[in-house]
């Protein structure tokens, strides 16, 4: 029979390690928040720009276009129907974004 005292250390080294993988995602999160910032600072001017350019506001190709690559760009574990569910969001948020 296993005592309670000599399950601990691996109870204590797996928290120990989720709490490392929480701080690494916590990280990841950080950078995220400030990459896509920065690419909805990019989409802005461009929407900006777009009636200069006599460009309409939607591109359905630029869309498409843009998914394609994050698909290529994709080594995994997520899948790329994943992706592209989160990549639409992303496309439909900034498109709502007010500009500054």
């Amino acid at each position: 029979m296993i005592r309670k005292d000599e399950e601990m250390p691996d109870t204590n080294q797996a928290f120990e390690e989720i709490e490392k993988h929480r701080r690494n995602i916590d990280e990841i999160d950080e950078q995220l928040v400030e990459l896509l910032n920065k690419r909805a600072g990019h989409s802005l001017v461009i929407r900006g720009l777009k009636p200069e350019a006599k460009m309409g506001l939607f591109d359905a190709r630029r869309e498409e276009e843009i998914l394609t690559k994050v698909a290529g760009y994709n080594n995994g574990p997520l899948y790329n129907e994943n992706l592209r569910e989160i990549y639409t969001t992303i496309l439909k948020v900034m498109k709502e974004t007010p500009s500054v």
